[in-house]
């Protein structure tokens, strides 16, 4: 008879299936084929140490100098399921800028998540990190990418990747926005990647930054961070966003304290300006939202509203997406919603403080758990349960 890990790996295979085709998206099924047509793999880009699959969109007629977009999916998701999810070839094919999804294979992680949790795959020499970079290289020679505009982004296990690229390649990346994500360095090991994902253990600030200076030999400007996060995620806690926040206004040597705190669609957003005033640090703070990459999907603003619903891609009043190409500057005309910064203002100190510090509420304490509990908490970190 399997044991437990074998049978949760099991499911984790049948669930990925599933969620490699268009039947988590009811309604949707020639889009989700046009747009994973839309992806052209490529076989020969280096030794590939991460054994990495190389899928890439490139508009017809790209411009010299465009910019490129790394984009990499969660756990039991693919390439072409994520781009379908969050709207990035959308956005790409309207506005002229190239995108990268390297994507995970069953031989290295079970549930198709990058390994941001094994050293060996978050260095500056082979792995996965290396895998990316290569591809990245071979994108940039071959249609003329301006090696200036190279930005990344993630969610979950993509996140965590995107806090690690940040880390150990500074002089590639101009930002990253890392979605339910983790800090570079939170763990070592599976058995610490879940204690990471479920209490975002903290450190001191000073100790998440040296562990992103010790990625890389790098003196130079370090790339601008977005941080996304639901406050009712409970597969990666929101903590997890404090101690992002913590890592990376060390890297940039600013306060835990934002500059300006406004609200964009119902998100609550915060941002830190570095000493040459440039934006070098934002959040957004989705409420309600549990684990995924939030999406406005609705139809009052073509350009706003990408992406469709589905696993871990989840409805809310402001698309991230949008949001983030909008602030790397990706959009070639006037792309404004009419939701979009209606309360940009500046409201100082709110709630109790620890908003305005830095910190998000923390999600409630877990009670102890049985066995019953372990295997469906075990299942739902898999992405094979849903959240009640």
């Amino acid at each position: 008879m399997p044991g437990i890990s074998d049978t949760i790996i099991n499911l984790a295979r049948m669930r990925a299936t599933l969620d490699n085709t268009a039947a988590h998206f009811p309604g949707s099924r020639q889009a989700a084929s046009r747009e994973a047509a839309r992806l052209i793999e490529t076989t020969e880009f280096g030794s590939n140490p991460g054994a990495l699959r190389m899928l890439s969109y490139v508009p017809d007629g790209l411009a010299a100098g465009a910019p490129l977009v790394v984009v990499l999916h969660g756990c039991t998701q693919s390439a072409a399921s994520y781009d379908h999810g969050s709207g990035w070839s959308q956005l790409a094919a309207r506005h002229g800028f190239a995108l990268l999804f390297p994507e995970q294979q069953r031989g290295n992680n079970a549930n198709l998540c990058f390994n941001w949790f094994q050293s060996a795959d978050v260095s500056r020499t082979g792995g996965e990190a290396e895998s990316i970079q290569q591809m990245i290289r071979l994108l940039v020679r071959e249609h003329r990418i301006d090696p200036a505009r190279v930005y990344v982004t993630g969610l979950s296990a993509g996140g965590a990747m995107t806090a690690s690229l940040l880390a150990c390649f500074p002089e590639v990346f101009a930002g990253g926005a890392i979605i339910a994500g983790l800090p570079h360095g939170a763990a070592v090991s599976i058995p610490t990647a879940f204690e990471a994902m479920s209490s975002g253990k903290s450190r001191p600030a000073a100790e998440w930054g040296d562990l992103v200076r010790e990625a890389a030999p790098y003196r130079g400007p370090r790339p601008a961070v977005q941080i996304w996060q639901g406050t009712a995620d409970t597969t990666v806690r929101p903590s997890n966003a404090t101690e992002l926040v913590k890592q990376w206004s060390n890297v940039h040597g600013v306060t835990v304290t934002p500059d300006i705190t406004d609200l964009q669609d119902g998100a609550r957003h915060e941002m830190w300006r570095g000493p040459e005033g440039r934006i070098v640090l934002e959040t957004y703070l989705v409420p309600g939202m549990a684990h995924g990459t939030p999406l406005d999907t609705g139809d009052d603003d073509l350009d706003h509203s990408v992406g469709h619903t589905g696993p871990h891609m989840l409805a809310a009043d402001i698309g991230s997406t949008w949001h983030i190409a909008r602030s790397w500057g990706l959009l070639t005309h006037a792309s404004q919603s009419r939701r979009s910064y209606v309360n940009n203002q500046e409201m100082g100190a709110v709630d109790d403080g620890r908003l305005a510090a830095g910190r998000v509420p923390d999600a409630p304490a877990l009670p102890s758990i049985g066995a019953k509990a372990v295997i469906e908490k075990a299942l739902r970190a898999a992405g094979l349960m849903g959240h009640s």
